[in-house]
């Protein structure tokens, strides 16, 4: 049984099969599944069809469980021109829409999206990569359901307070990576407390070389914080465990039972 207010989750591939069958295996062991999902150009993709849909709506009624969308990595939300009222979609937004179509019926807690911002680091006019983006995410949270549905996440390699003039002009909510803030060197807790009011998901995994590894590689003392400061704010979001293999699931479940013994 989950001892913690928020829902613990981990992603749609740990055993080697594809996503139906994970779903089976993590069934009465997560309270939610971040689907991975991908979209590549030359049609290839994961996505479920309507049986499948049909069947992992039937296991999260049996086992209480939410899904959470991982929108496909590639996107360029904010780099992206044709996006207005009266243009044709771009590519970037197609593919979020075809994620969003095929997985609605799950009834998602949420949508994960990555806002790629290479280019307006090095643009002389970041309003214009800005407003992009407000009305990219204005668009798939229309999708969505609700702005609110629409995680933000915090990627590796950027200023803290990179999106920060995107999030203070539109509603959606928050992903947290905790992992992305550990690869970077910086202390979570102060991101933690801005943050959490908005944040909606988080990730969290280990660093060992590379990042999405088992939380074993994260001293205790640093995953203890992390989980004090989700008690101490009464979060009651999502939890993912974003790792990719059964072993690192099981010993991650592990750090986190070690870390929560000492609270």
């Amino acid at each position: 049984m989950n001892p913690f207010p928020f829902r613990l989750g981990t992603t749609s591939y740990i055993i080697p099969a594809d996503i139906l069958p994970n779903i089976h295996y993590l069934a009465g062991k997560v309270d939610d599944i971040e689907l991975v999902l991908f979209e590549v150009d030359d049609g290839q993709n994961n996505l479920p069809d309507r049986a499948q849909i049909a069947e992992m709506r039937s296991l999260a009624n049996q086992h209480a469980l939410t899904f959470t969308v991982h929108l496909p990595l590639d996107l360029r939300l904010a780099d992206d021109e044709s996006s207005g009222p009266n243009q044709g979609l771009s590519r970037s937004l197609e593919k979020a829409r075809r994620v969003i179509d095929c997985t609605r019926d799950l009834d998602p807690w949420a949508y994960v999206l990555h806002l790629d911002g290479r280019s307006a680091e090095s643009s002389p006019a970041p309003t214009r990569w800005q407003d992009q983006a407000v009305r990219s995410l204005e668009l798939v949270g229309e999708w969505a359901g609700s702005l609110e549905r629409l995680a933000v996440e915090n990627l590796e390699g950027y200023p803290l307070d990179f999106h920060q003039a995107v999030l203070d002009r539109i509603a959606v909510s928050r992903t947290v990576d905790i992992g992305h803030l550990w690869l970077d060197g910086h202390d979570p807790i102060p991101y933690l407390r801005q943050a959490l009011p908005r944040t909606r998901v988080m990730h969290i995994h280990g660093i060992s070389g590379r990042d999405h590894q088992s939380l074993t590689h994260v001293p205790v003392e640093k995953l203890r914080a992390v989980l004090a400061e989700l008690i101490r704010a009464n979060y009651t979001g999502v939890l993912t465990l974003e790792i990719f293999s059964e072993d690192d699931f099981i010993t991650s479940l592990g750090a986190l039972q070690s870390a929560q013994a000492g609270l």
